[in-house]
Parts: structure tokens; C-alpha cells; sequence
């Protein structure tokens, strides 16, 4: 067996480097599916083997080595289930949540929130492994270098690309001061040569245009720019009420009022994965409560009193009324980028509808809403209606793709179970 036939030759190129090069952070960034986190999942382990050398040369018997990512969870995903899935190698928490291998002290650290600053102190590190760096808090992230105090600790780091001023790409990837000693590689999806090339092109088929497609497709740091929803288009993507199939099933979403409208619209989706926007409230009033929960109730009475409302956390009060009134309301999920990037592959993908004349606001609010080409984000005007959509189309998937998670996650539990004679 060749090394062509276990790497891409963008992974070769990495490790060569390596192996080969002086450097003190290497950094992995670019498209999703593109192999950067197989090669550094791959180079933890190298990385591992050296600290374990380095400290028997220097008499330590307790090497540390610092396992960075966004949560307990990311790291379990996308490091600890890949070493045992791609090489076999079995990782079990001690009573700290340590990790061990090849005689090294693994410390996790989370890099989410300020939060993780705590379990980046108080020790010196042989050198780092951050998955999801672009997602660490600034802070956490430098506290990580600092910990990399022990001869010869490096970093290595794998990222997926964020707008173009953020710290990772200023701070490391750009700057070309011969002190840092970074070096950094760019990954494309067709850098993946193991994808099979139907595969790929179906990602590239349903990937919105604009900055998912930069950012996830060619792994460029990019702010978005012009609409947000740039591949809707009102004159395929609007149908009668008389056309809609049968049998869809509703769900509706909410985006509260407080100096701006509430907004309320109702989606029906089908089995093959379509979305029809078939209703819409939308209006400031100064009995917030009554009016809108009349309005649900309407809704209900229409399209189904088990109808569920994904609402905005920002007014949690309003949801315990609507619940105390007896309408099924949830918390929407709330991560903006995410939520924006599945209801802008549904409508790429041409599987949203608006039924003529049922949303009005909708439809003017989507030509006026923008990127904030200085934050990355949507810029907060023209949004209500765009918001309550987001709430009522992502949420349910997110929730899916949770529940998916988790049931893998027991079954390969439970598999280890039988495979140890357990159960």
C-alpha cells in the first residue's frame, strides 16, 4: 500500500511539511469535508509521540499536552470518535476528564467561552491541538499558547474560515513576523480526492452562493456581502394555495416585538423536503400578549391545534404565556450563521415556496436583508420575518440532527457493551 493510497496529496504536502519544516503553529484551514482534521488528527498523534520522547530525554515523567476545542462535545466528535473510527485507538476520560496515550496527560480545554480560561491554567504544556479554532474566545486561545512554555512545544490547529478580520487570519495566518513561525495550508473540498466525485458535487449543488460557498466549498475567509439570501428568486419560488400538496405539516416561528415588530409565519413541509411559507402575522401592538396569543390561536384553529411555535429566547416571557394558554411553544435555536446557512441550502437547493400574497412582509423584508460586511453578520434591520423563518425551518433540523447524534452515540455504546460482554 502506497501513501497515495492513505493521503490526499494536500495531506502528504502537510505532513512533509511537518516532518520537514521549523515552525511553531501550524495552521489547517479551509472547505468542510476537505481532510484538514483526518491529516491533524493524524499529526495529534505524531505529536503525542514526540512529547513522550522529548520528556524521556529530559527525565519528565508526566508530559502534558493540551486537547483545545469549542466543547466537550466537538472535541468528542471530531477528535476523540475519529481516532477510534479512522485508527482504532481507544480514548477514556480519567475521574479529571483527562485523556492518556503513549505515557502523555492529555488536558482538555474548552475555547467556546471565557469560561475555558480556567482549565488552560496553572501547568506547562508540551504543546497544543485546537480543533475549531476559529471558534475559541480570543482569550482562551492566547492562555493556550501561553501554556505551550515546555522546549519545542507547538501548536497545531484545524479551522473552518470565518470573515476575513478575525483574530486566527490577523493575527497568525497573515502576519509574516519571522518570530511566530506560522505556517498555514488551505484546504479545498476537491482537495479530498477519497469524496467521490457525485458526492461533491452534490455538496457544491446545495451550498448557498456567496459566502457559505467561498467559505465551505473553496475555504476562503470572506465576509458576506449583498443579501443574505441570494439564490431566492419570487418568480419560481412562489405558488398558489391550490397547488400546495396534501398532507404537509405545519410549524410556525416566531420573532417577538419590543421597539419592532413581532413577526409570526407558518411553514408547511412535506416528505421529500419542501417548505411552503403559507401564512404570516406581522405588527406592533401595545398589548403584546393578547393580541399575538389571538393570533396563534387563530393559527391553530387553521392549520392544526397541535401546531408547534419555535419562538425567539430573547422574550422568555412571552413563551410562558403562549405555553400557560396552552399553545405547544419551544425555544428556537438561536445560532444565526448556522440557522441562515440551512434555510439558504433548502432555498438553493429550490425546495422553498412562499404561497402568493400569504406573506407580503416576507418577501419585502428578504431584498432589504443584508450582510454587516464589518461583522460577518446580517445586518439587524429588514429581519423579523426573516428570523421568525429561521426559527421555524432550523430549529426542527437542528433538533433532527441532534436526536441523530445521539442515537448513534448509544448504539455505539452499547456496541462496546456486547463487544465487552456487559449486556
Amino acid at each position: 500500500m502506497s501513501m497515495n493510497d492513505l493521503l490526499t496529496t494536500k495531506q502528504q504536502e502537510v505532513l512533509h511539511s511537518y516532518l520537514a519544516d521549523d515552525y511553531k503553529m501550524m495552521i489547517l484551514t479551509g472547505a468542510i469535508r476537505s481532510g484538514k482534521t483526518f491529516i491533524d488528527n493524524l499529526l495529534f498523534l505524531y505529536e503525542l509521540r514526540r512529547t513522550a520522547e522529548s520528556a524521556k530525554k529530559r527525565g519528565k515523567i508526566h508530559p502534558q499536552y493540551i486537547l483545545a476545542g469549542a466543547s466537550s462535545g466537538s472535541i468528542q466528535n471530531n477528535v476523540i470518535n475519529s481516532l477510534r473510527n479512522q485508527f482504532g485507538i481507544e480514548l477514556s476520560p480519567d475521574r479529571h476528564n483527562h485523556f492518556h496515550l503513549y505515557g502523555v496527560d492529555i488536558i482538555p480545554v474548552y475555547t467556546q467561552s471565557i469560561r475555558g480560561l480556567s482549565g488552560a491554567r496553572g501547568f506547562d504544556s508540551n504543546g497544543a491541538y485546537i480543533n475549531e479554532a476559529s471558534l475559541a474566545n480570543q482569550f482562551v486561545f492566547q492562555e493556550i499558547l501561553n501554556r505551550c512554555s515546555e522546549p519545542g512545544a507547538r501548536i497545531i490547529c484545524d479551522t473552518n474560515p470565518d470573515q476575513p478580520q478575525h483574530f486566527l487570519k490577523t493575527d497568525y495566518i497573515d502576519n509574516e513576523k519571522p518570530g511566530l513561525k506560522t505556517k498555514s495550508f488551505r484546504f479545498t473540498i476537491d482537495d479530498n480526492t477519497f469524496l467521490a466525485s457525485d458526492y461533491i458535487q452534490q455538496i457544491k449543488a446545495a451550498t448557498p452562493t456567496g459566502m457559505f460557498y467561498d467559505r465551505n466549498i473553496l475555504g476562503l475567509w470572506v465576509s458576506g456581502e449583498g443579501l443574505v439570501y441570494r439564490d431566492f428568486d419570487e418568480r419560481t419560488m412562489t405558488i398558489k394555495r391550490e397547488d400546495l400538496p396534501d398532507n404537509l405539516t405545519y410549524t410556525a416561528g416566531i420573532d417577538w416585538g419590543f421597539d419592532h415588530p413581532t413577526a409570526i409565519e407558518v411553514i408547511g413541509h412535506d416528505s421529500n423536503g419542501n417548505y411552503y411559507l403559507v401564512d404570516e402575522a406581522y405588527g406592533q401592538f401595545e398589548q403584546v400578549d393578547p393580541h399575538w396569543i389571538k393570533v396563534a390561536e387563530r393559527f391553530k384553529k387553521k392549520y392544526g391545534m397541535g401546531l408547534t411555535f419555535f419562538a425567539d429566547t430573547a422574550r422568555t416571557e412571552h413563551i410562558s404565556n403562549f405555553r400557560q394558554h396552552h399553545i405547544k411553544t419551544e425555544y428556537g435555536y438561536k445560532n444565526v450563521l448556522d440557522g441562515i446557512e440551512r434555510v439558504a441550502s433548502i432555498i438553493k437547493q429550490h425546495k422553498f415556496y412562499v404561497v402568493n400574497g400569504a406573506a407580503p412582509n416576507f418577501i419585502n423584508e428578504i431584498y432589504q436583508y443584508i450582510w454587516d460586511e464589518k461583522t460577518g453578520a446580517p445586518v439587524k434591520e429588514n429581519d423579523h420575518a426573516q428570523d421568525a423563518v429561521r426559527y421555524c425551518i432550523a430549529t426542527p433540523l437542528w433538533k433532527e440532527e441532534q436526536a441523530r447524534k445521539q442515537n448513534k452515540n448509544r448504539q455505539r455504546s452499547t456496541g462496546y457493551l456486547n463487544d465487552l460482554g456487559l449486556v
